[in-house]
């Protein structure tokens, strides 16, 4: 692929920790104690048509300016400046990057501007490459599940490695698949693994408890930001974030059963100010939904590639047994509004291939303890009775007819949430619920968390299990290895979608080619 050379990317990050590049003068200088802190790097994302957004943080109110170019020596920079940043969004600001020429290499460096005196911090660099306008080959990356389980960013292993394997595949974009934090999962000093072994992590107050407040749930984003690799990848690939349970706690839904560690029993208490702060720290645009609170969107991505990200936690019913034979509030999973979007999106997409980025699986069996002795309750779509389509299955059957009714050719499914990779192909002669195409889905993860799994699938849309990988044990720590992420690479020339599932050190573990229909 036609990408930036590993060499110059280094350079742009040594430039980056504090070096001026020629032709950069921004407002006013000042001794280093005085200026403002770039606290913790920049992240570019949602990458759409010929604009990018470009996230930071600064340590005081100040102005984010960002200036891009085509060329790394910014010889004809453009500039872009944001609202002042306060307390009011923990001091994190983002800019629109727009008029980007397409599918081209974008440098841009950033600064903040202290909102009283006009001084100027050190400046970060970072790159992205525009969307494309005709067809060109595509690579990106997907997994999900950050920080869980109690692993934090281990000096002694180089953090979280797993982020710089993925930024070797020089990836044109990442889709983060929910879990981006773990809230609810205290990260202690130290932590003893398979066979005695001691896991380290770098420790801080925020995750030194479960997060109940505002602060709290900064505190997370801030720790996982504390690691090299991490800020390195987000200065490097922009991302496309989602979310899922433990940014607020673990399988939380409005049926949610706090336990002891928190002073109250309220989910919503929990709820809006975790909302709050993936909104402050993710690079996203900004949606008009939902009072700009909406995480589904979808992402064109050039002729090629259309991207539908789905938020299949804020509108969901509570967690139960999963049997309803009827559509309604009580089966809700994505809701009426989501969905029916979704419907419509994909039918009316001209893109050669139409991936849905969901942050849970359709048929593996994800269990969140009983309803009553005896009598599972689900935490995600599957219900483990092998059946017709019930509770929350009546949406995904719903789409998957409207999509056979459409005739929607080509659409894949990629997600993470259970902590080991597969493959799975979707087939109605297999099915109990016959009315759709046959699809591929395809799960990674975790990215630095406790691998877990495999788990059981539920025939009610007919999977295969072509492909595993998951740990002996459950709960095995990254020291094992099971950490993994997906690639998928789409070759204009043939239209052929090919999927590549990599483990921690990026080296491919499966790997499958689709053609377009």
């Amino acid at each position: 692929m036609s990408q930036f050379p590993i060499a110059r990317r280094r350079l742009l990050q040594s430039v980056g920790a504090g070096l001026l590049m020629p032709g950069l003068a921004p407002a006013v200088l000042a001794s280093v104690k005085d200026r403002p802190q770039l606290t913790d790097g920049v992240q570019a994302g949602d990458p759409f048509g010929d604009r990018a957004m470009v996230w930071s943080r600064c340590d005081r109110p100040a102005k984010l300016v960002v200036e891009w170019d085509t060329q790394s020596m910014f010889a004809q920079p453009r500039r872009v400046t944001s609202a002042l940043v306060t307390a009011a969004s923990d001091f994190t600001g983002r800019v629109e990057l727009t008029g980007l020429p397409a599918g081209q290499a974008i440098f841009y460096r950033a600064w903040f501007e202290d909102g009283n005196t006009g001084v100027a911090s050190e400046p970060w660099f970072g790159h992205l490459r525009s969307v494309p306008a005709q067809a060109r080959d595509i690579r990106f990356v997907w997994s999900g599940d950050t920080v869980g389980q109690g692993f934090g960013i281990n000096p002694d292993i180089g953090g979280m490695r797993i982020y710089e394997a993925m930024r070797l595949r020089l990836p044109d974009f990442f889709i983060h698949s929910g879990d981006t934090i773990y809230a609810d999962g205290v990260v202690p000093a130290q932590l003893t693994t398979e066979n005695g072994r001691v896991w380290r992590n770098l420790t801080t107050e925020a995750k030194s408890k479960v997060a109940e407040t505002l602060g709290d749930y900064r505190g997370n984003y801030r720790y996982n930001l504390m690691d090299e690799n991490v800020r390195r990848f987000n200065a490097e690939v922009p991302q496309i974030w989602q979310w899922d349970d433990h940014e607020v706690t673990n399988n939380w839904s409005p049926s949610k059963q706090l336990d002891e560690r928190y002073h109250t029993r309220d989910i919503q208490q929990l709820v809006a100010p975790a909302r709050q702060a993936w909104l402050e720290y993710s690079p996203m645009r900004p949606q008009a939904g939902d009072t700009g609170r909406r995480v589904y969107r979808r992402i064109p991505y050039g002729p090629t590639l259309d991207i539908f990200v789905l938020d299949m936690r804020s509108y969901r019913d509570g967690n139960d047994a999963n049997l309803s034979d009827k559509m309604d509030a009580n089966s809700a999973f994505m809701g009426r509004a989501q969905l029916d979007w979704l419907k419509a999106e994909l039918a009316a997409s001209t893109a050669q291939w139409k991936v849905i980025a969901a942050d849970m699986p359709i048929g593996l069996g994800v269990p969140d303890g009983e309803v009553s002795p005896g009598v599972g309750r689900w935490e995600a779509i599957a219900n483990g009775d092998n059946g017709p389509a019930k509770g929350r299955e009546l949406e995904v059957a719903e789409l998957l007819g409207h999509l056979r009714q459409q005739q929607v050719k080509n659409t894949v499914w990629l997600t993470a949430d259970v902590h080991y990779c597969a493959a799975h192909h979707y087939h109605p002669d297999r099915a109990a619920f016959q009315d759709f195409d046959p699809f591929w889905e395809f799960v990674a993860g975790p990215l630095n968390a406790g691998s877990f799994g495999p788990n059981p699938l539920d025939m009610t849309f007919g999977p295969e299990l072509v492909f595993q990988k998951a740990p002996p044990a459950q709960n095995t720590s990254p020291f094992a290895g099971f950490q993994f992420f997906g690639e998928v690479n789409i070759e204009a020339r043939s239209g052929e979608l090919t999927v590549t599932l990599r483990d921690l050190d990026g080296v491919a573990v499966y790997e499958k080619k689709l053609a377009p229909v």
